[in-house]
């Protein structure tokens, strides 16, 4: 196992690289870095969003070696230089949220808690943090405290709706086609979105960055999801609206939103915000879903929220 680099998007150095196999055999690979600063105040394990990976991280890892904390990281199932689970690789692929949860079992179970200085923090995206919900809620996890970004509680402005692409994605599986790939603007991969239409990132070299990544670099790219991931997110995203889910998370946790995500529903995540027994939210303006890849101005007002909420940052 490796990481790649590109012009402009170094591996911070240090790292410490590995895989690592879940509970159903799916090979995982790790990341993990020690502080930059004399004082270590403990562990982020930062958990990336569907199609993303390791290393188009490695700016913020940087950040938060450089406020005191080790890094510990890993590629989900299915995406960066992790596992693929079909043979076309570019897909992205779950039955279920429930492999995700392998997921993150094994990356603590084998690599944070063993490996990496406690306290243990939550760095989530979109899809990870739905994930870190998930496994908090049930107890599979232990963080001191949880920080959520953009976290896919509920779908925004895409269309279909989310009812509806529950339906669609539930008959597409039904009939043996929960392999194929969603159609649409979904299906369009960041190299064909032009940077004025991204819903993603409003600051161009950060979106250019990405971009690079994905196209030079194809080893670690995925592309669209597939009818069987969105059948699988849409019943995890309602899992997470029941009542009880909230109310049953005891770890204090931060939302963290961008008042122009349309990827993910801004209203949802107030409504898990003032759900979670110790929560809060954050709204970032002039934000969209990339918040840890935006402008200086708004990583900024990130980074600001980030080190009020973690004990010794900043």
């Amino acid at each position: 196992m490796e990481l790649y680099e590109i012009e402009g998007n170094p591996v911070p150095p240090g790292a410490s690289v590995g895989e690592t196999l879940t509970s159903d055999g799916v090979r995982l690979r790790y990341a993990r870095w020690r502080a930059t600063t004399r004082k270590t105040l403990g562990t982020v394990c930062l958990m990336q969003g569907r199609g993303e990976t390791i290393e188009k991280y490695f700016e913020t890892i940087g950040d938060l070696r450089g406020r005191g904390f080790a890094v510990a990281t890993f590629d989900w199932r299915g995406q960066g230089g992790s596992e693929r689970r079909l043979r076309n690789r570019t897909k992205g692929h779950v039955d279920s949220f429930e492999e995700y949860d392998r997921d993150l079992d094994a990356f603590m179970q084998h690599v944070a808690l063993p490996d990496c200085p406690p306290p243990h923090f939550a760095l989530a995206h979109s899809t990870g943090a739905l994930v870190c919900l998930r496994t908090t809620r049930e107890g599979r996890v232990r963080f001191s405290r949880l920080v959520l970004v953009s976290p896919l509680v509920a779908l925004g402005q895409q269309r279909p709706s989310q009812p509806n692409a529950l339906r669609i994605a539930a008959f597409m599986t039904a009939i043996g086609l929960g392999e194929m790939t969603v159609p649409g603007s979904q299906a369009l991969t960041i190299d064909k979105v032009p940077f004025d239409g991204n819903w993603l990132t409003g600051d161009p070299a950060r979106y250019q960055r990405t971009v690079d990544i994905f196209t030079r670099l194809p080893q670690v790219a995925v592309a669209a999801p597939t009818f069987g991931w969105l059948y699988a997110a849409c019943r995890a995203m309602n899992e997470a609206s029941e009542p009880d889910f909230g109310p049953a998370i005891r770890v204090p946790a931060l939302i963290i939103s961008g008042a122009l995500d349309k990827l993910v529903s801004l209203t949802a995540a107030e409504g898990m915000a003032a759900a979670l027994r110790a929560g809060g939210q954050v709204v970032i303006p002039g934000a969209r879903h990339e918040i840890m890849m935006e402008r200086d101005p708004v990583r900024a007002q990130f980074w600001a929220a980030f080190d009020a909420f973690v004990p010794g940052s900043g």
